[in-house]
């Protein structure tokens, strides 16, 4: 009897364990399973550790890893491989001092459908009343080790330009800024001193688009007449004549990746007439024009494995190789102009071999044995992705290299799509709409994520903060707006112009906001 007693209170003691446990799944942004599922408590959840001396998301990953069955696959005596990136572990799995991180101190996010898990596993499922009969995948993202200060006041309005300022960009390493202004001026900005530094003068009509070279030695501008002028960012003087042969406005600008190219020679120009073009700034004249779409190109993107992606009135999109501007493959679904195009990989074709930490090179070949280390790190094994947005209220996630069919076509605006951006680590898509809303799409699958809905008037353009946790909007309605990725909700209001705010930029380092607009002014905003 006391036996049967014994057997039948530990029978109740396990039937107890496991109903307090969820069978899931870990797997990585790309869908790549993290070994068997496994048995976790309910209990459980990445902010719950705070006495521990690591971060707690990483100590969540710890805690999940250490209930895995294949401890003999995944971990070594020496440490733990996730992603790529070691881990050590020891001591009690729940809580032991000795649980640590010998080398990077990596932070993970975990998500459960698209929704970042912050509270216990229980009280999660319990709430969103997710089914445990199933298995519960979870996906971790590694997040940036540095983090942004939200921008939270205007530093400096500065006056210089006479017209609406319609485009800024902020250098590849953070320390400079031009823009481009309905003046026919393109100006450069002390940020030191936050003071004007140069005007630039050679353009007979409105600047409309400018681009920085990856390595930061070169600033193009186009202008409204067509012609594109390419200048020293030292100087502020041109370095040539204005570069000719387009016949309408010039509707973007893109410069070939310095990991292909050191130092940055080529960038591709797309413009109203049809065309794109690309130059060589050494050479001072073009040298292949891309023809073929039968109306305007609005967007131009020069990808990191070597393809131009044109966006175009003809509602198609083409890809280009560039040694000899032939066509590889034509991009078809959207029933509208098609007017932004984003590639996942952008942030590091934008910067280059310049990341946070702020490192100076001194010659084009370590620029580009680093830039490469970037870029093939934050491509990983995955292809390009690219995202298009279209006057016909929709978006499409493509893998072009994969697919000339979309990945999935994303709806959920109800007006024309004005700007679509990836985050620099490649995990989010932001959109901007007629429609007065921001929205949040995940950028692997192109699922739905989030609205963020705050403005009064249009949104024009976005631009995201380097550690992909904040997001800035530019608006009709004269304000700037920060949102919060992990709350999904308004961080920062910032109004303060006194008209359309056209152009914003948050700068590489994380430090700054520029914006421009109607009012003529340009304004700096700092955390």
């Amino acid at each position: 009897m006391e036996v049967e007693a014994v057997a039948a209170g530990v029978a109740m003691e396990e039937e107890r364990e496991l109903s307090n446990r969820v069978i899931c799944q870990l797997k990585d942004s790309e869908g790549t399973p993290l070994g068997a599922p496994i048995f976790l408590r309910k209990a459980l959840a990445p902010r719950s550790c705070s006495n521990w001396s690591i971060n707690s998301s990483t100590t969540f990953l710890l805690l999940i890893l250490s209930h895995l069955q294949t401890l003999s696959i995944l971990f070594s005596l020496s440490g733990a491989t996730i992603d790529g990136r070691h881990a050590s572990h020891g001591g009690d799995a729940y809580g032991g001092s000795n649980c640590n991180l010998k080398e990077e101190k990596l932070p993970y996010a975990f998500y459960v459908s698209d929704n970042e898990l912050v509270v216990q596993l229980g009280s999660y499922l319990q709430k969103n009343k997710v089914s445990v009969e199933k298995v519960i995948t979870i996906v971790y993202q590694p997040q940036a080790v540095f983090r942004i200060r939200p921008v939270t006041r205007c530093s400096s309005t500065i006056a210089g330009h006479t017209e609406a300022v319609l485009s800024v960009a902020f250098s590849p390493d953070g320390r400079q800024l031009a823009s481009g202004s309905g003046d026919t001026t393109v100006r450069l900005w002390d940020l030191n001193t936050q003071t004007p530094l140069f005007t630039c003068k050679g353009h007979k009509n409105w600047v409309l688009s400018i681009a920085w070279s990856p390595d930061g030695k070169h600033l193009v501008s186009g202008s409204k007449a067509g012609e594109l002028i390419c200048w020293d960012p030292q100087t502020g003087k041109p370095s040539g004549n204005p570069l000719v042969g387009h016949k309408k406005w010039i509707t973007g600008l893109s410069w070939e990746p310095v990991h292909l190219s050191a130092p940055c020679r080529r960038f591709v120009s797309a413009s109203k007439d049809g065309d794109a073009r690309i130059w060589d700034v050494t050479l001072r004249k073009c040298v292949i024009c891309l023809t073929g779409h039968t109306l305007a190109i609005t967007c131009v993107k020069w990808g990191g494995d070597g393809v131009i992606y044109t966006g175009s009135q003809d509602c198609t999109i083409k890809m280009w190789e560039t040694s000899q501007g032939k066509l590889i493959r034509e991009l078809k679904g959207h029933g509208h102009w098609v007017n932004s195009l984003a590639l996942s990989t952008e942030y590091v074709l934008r910067t280059g071999a310049f990341d946070h930490t702020g490192k100076q090179y001194s010659s084009p070949e370590e620029m580009k044995k680093v830039a490469l280390e970037r870029y093939n790190k934050m491509k990983g094994s995955a292809p390009e992705r690219l995202v298009s947005g279209s006057d016909d209220f929709t978006m499409f996630l493509w893998e072009p290299a994969v697919s000339k069919h979309p990945k999935m076509r994303m709806t959920g605006h109800q007006q024309l799509v004005n700007h679509v951006y990836f985050s620099p680590d490649g995990l989010w898509i932001a959109s901007a709409s007629f429609d007065k809303s921001v929205k949040l799409w995940n950028g692997t699958t192109g699922n739905f994520v989030a609205a963020f809905r705050g403005h009064v008037g249009p949104v024009y353009q976005i631009s995201w903060s380097a550690d992909s946790r904040l997001l800035l909007s530019g608006s009709k309605d004269s304000t700037l707006k920060v949102w919060d990725i992990r709350t999904q909700k308004l961080k920062q209001d910032l109004p303060g112009h006194a008209d359309e705010v056209f152009a914003v930029d948050w700068s590489p380092d994380g430090e700054k906001v520029a914006s421009g607009g109607k009012d003529k002014v340009l304004k700096l905003w700092m955390g």
